[in-house]
């Protein structure tokens, strides 16, 4: 199932990625294991007559399982990782990945508290690794994506569309006349909601939630609010 039958009204994809091809490699070592032990089996098996040549037999047969059982068991595998889809929406996070064992979820942005990575020292070099995004749910919402492509791109394309959720004023809708007693004072709470809000996002910014890049601009932008 693809992330675009799931969509629903009004909601478009920005940014899609899919599993790295480490993926299956990685799910597939016990299945490597078990054809490499067939093989090995298959070289010790005694070809002999009488006693010895009926226990060459059953490993024979034990051989032909274990390879039958591990060449599925990668095929399968591959499939998975062929189909496995991860996007970022103007609305949500979604998953849709596995076949007999099918995992679907969708994490509306709004909800979404905070998003880390985590790169293993084969994924640093070869551009893979987990996304964990946490909501407001708690740990019962916390969400895994696993050994997916370049996901610090992807942490940042979460970060930048939940950046982007709040809807703007309508173009025409002019304020009426404030008082200049009650400008004051609407001055100093916007003071002091650009405070807060700078430290929240170098809260985001400690935290790895932002890029140094992301961290500067959006600071920039509320120094001169203030």
């Amino acid at each position: 199932m693809t992330i675009e039958k799931n969509l629903i009204t009004d909601e478009t994809v920005k940014t899609e990625t899919r599993k790295h091809w480490f993926a299956p490699i990685q799910a597939s070592f016990v299945a490597i294991l078990m054809v490499l032990g067939a093989a090995a089996l298959r070289w010790l098996s005694p070809n002999s007559d009488g006693f010895f040549g009926w226990v060459g037999n059953i490993v024979d047969l034990i051989s032909v399982g274990l390879v039958i059982a591990g060449v599925v068991w990668i095929i399968y595998n591959i499939v998975e990782w062929r189909t496995a889809t991860f996007a970022v929406t103007n609305l949500r996070v979604m998953r849709e990945e596995g076949l007999l064992k099918h995992r679907s979820s969708a994490t509306m942005l709004s909800s979404v508290s905070d998003v880390k990575t985590e790169e293993s020292f084969f994924g640093k070099r070869l551009s893979f690794g987990d996304i964990v995004i946490y909501s407001q749910s708690g740990n019962a919402g916390v969400d895994r994506f696993r050994t997916i492509v370049a996901p610090m791109e992807f942490r940042n394309a979460i970060v930048t569309a939940k950046s982007g959720t709040a809807v703007p004023p309508a173009a025409s809708q002019v304020p009426s006349p404030i008082p200049a007693s009650a400008g004051s004072a609407a001055a100093t709470t916007a003071t002091a909601d650009a405070a807060t809000t700078l430290a929240s996002l170098a809260d985001l910014h400690d935290r790895g939630a932002i890029t140094d890049e992301e961290y500067e601009a959006k600071k920039a932008e509320l120094l001169a609010r203030m």
